[in-house]
């Protein structure tokens, strides 16, 4: 988890000097703008707003692979796992991590 937070804040520093501020939309962790997605996805990890997990998960399979590892980083942050998932693995590969977290994910609905 600690290398998780080292590269999220080397990372975020970087993001946030090349993007800037600015009008992207809503700061959500479904806007497809990455320059509104990523900070939410901090934001919501930071927060342990576990609401977006969800949407976390479905990250995972993103064709972005800076998306895939905020989404990998926020998911290790709000439930301590990582199901085996690498954000830099092949497809294959991260397409079997994912169904790992589907699975986990349709555990956690309540009955």
């Amino acid at each position: 988890m600690a290398m998780c937070h080292v590269f999220r804040t080397i990372a975020g520093g970087i993001v946030t000097l090349l993007l800037g501020c600015g009008g992207h939309g809503p700061r959500t962790v479904t806007n497809p703008d990455l320059e509104a997605k990523i900070p939410a996805i901090e934001d919501a990890a930071r927060t342990h707003d576990r609401s977006v997990i969800p949407q976390l998960v479905n990250e995972l399979d993103n064709d972005d692979p800076a998306v895939r590892f905020y989404a990998i980083c926020g998911l290790q942050t709000l439930t301590g796992r990582t199901m085996g998932y690498r954000y830099y693995d092949s497809d294959d590969d991260r397409h079997a991590a994912m169904l790992r977290w589907k699975h986990w994910l349709s555990e956690q609905k309540p009955k």
